[in-house]
């Protein structure tokens, strides 16, 4: 019942179950001695054996599991409130279009025709985060980021005023034809990462994405709100989102390296400071599913 999916326990399980063990046992020797002791001076205990019992082990029943269930903190905030920067945070978009293989370099040549031109344009109340196509992972996949600086009012406008461009409406018609599937989601940026900024390549991009279990977002932002100092020192944090709309408790950190011989020696450097492993131990029981892309920027991108 208490054991890991290998079933072993790990030690902070073994410790709670073995204090709970010795309190019991304490509870039943105390009840062991005032039973002794009421026998040995003919004093009768009466008990009301329906109710009294029921409410021993109700009680009983509710320290034990409270050794092993997490207490929910009611709050009067959602989560996204006490994660983002202010209340008038950026909305980010990011997209993921798995293309058929044949017609990936017609979709880049497009993607570059139209992306920049919405993104330099006043108009639109939006900014191309960044583009790439992924290099391992997902084979034959584009990703793209998009922020809306205003929150859901300006992806209301900006999908308002694409709707009327021609121009934009043919780009989408058109890549209709090059893709097999695609699917996006809204995220909000997490106040104690970097806001993205474009940055001079070349680099390459890793996007690690993870599934938590539902309830874990503030408790990973409290581990993460510490452990980004730790990765900050080659200038690699480039953003952390997490997801408001589209798979829900879905958490995207995005990095920059210059190679994948650089983002090994910065990952190995992390473990060096004091802090990071306890970081890693308490935040990988919350994760349900992770994900790890590496991503080449495509040559419109403002994160090169």
């Amino acid at each position: 019942m208490f054991c890991n999916r290998f079933g072993v326990m790990n030690t902070l399980q073994r410790d709670q179950w073995k204090m709970a063990t010795r309190v019991l046992q304490r509870f039943g020797n105390g009840l062991s001695q005032a039973k002794n002791t009421a026998q040995s001076t003919g004093q009768t205990v009466v008990l009301s054996r329906g109710l009294s019992a029921s409410n021993h082990r109700s009680r009983e029943d509710s320290w034990f599991k409270s050794l092993f269930v997490r207490k929910v903190d009611p709050r009067k905030d959602a989560h996204s409130h006490l994660l983002t920067k202010n209340e008038e945070s950026n909305l980010y978009k990011i997209q993921f279009h798995n293309v058929k293989p044949e017609c990936l370099d017609a979709y880049n040549q497009l993607c570059e025709e139209t992306l920049p031109s919405i993104h330099n344009d006043k108009y639109y109340p939006c900014e191309l985060v960044g583009t790439w196509n992924t290099w391992y992972g997902e084979q034959d996949q584009a990703v793209h980021m998009w922020r809306y600086r205003g929150g859901y009012p300006a992806l209301t406008e900006v999908m308002s005023k694409l709707r009327q461009n021609k121009e934009f409406m043919k780009y989408r018609e058109e890549r209709g034809k090059m893709l097999l599937s695609r699917r996006n989601q809204l995220l909000l940026e997490f106040s104690f990462w970097n806001e993205p900024i474009p940055r001079k390549g070349p680099n390459i991009y890793e996007l690690r994405s993870y599934q938590l279990r539902p309830g874990t977002m503030i408790e990973w932002g409290n581990y993460w709100a510490r452990a980004i100092g730790y990765r900050q020192h080659n200038s690699e944090a480039v953003g952390g989102f997490f997801s408001q709309i589209g798979n829900l408790y879905m958490v995207h950190h995005l990095w920059a390296y210059k190679d994948l011989e650089a983002r090994e020696a910065t990952r190995n450097a992390a473990w060096q400071h004091e802090g990071w492993d306890e970081v890693v131990y308490y935040t990988v029981p919350l994760i349900q599913h992770m994900d790890s892309r590496i991503m080449i920027p495509m040559k419109s991108s403002p994160l090169q």
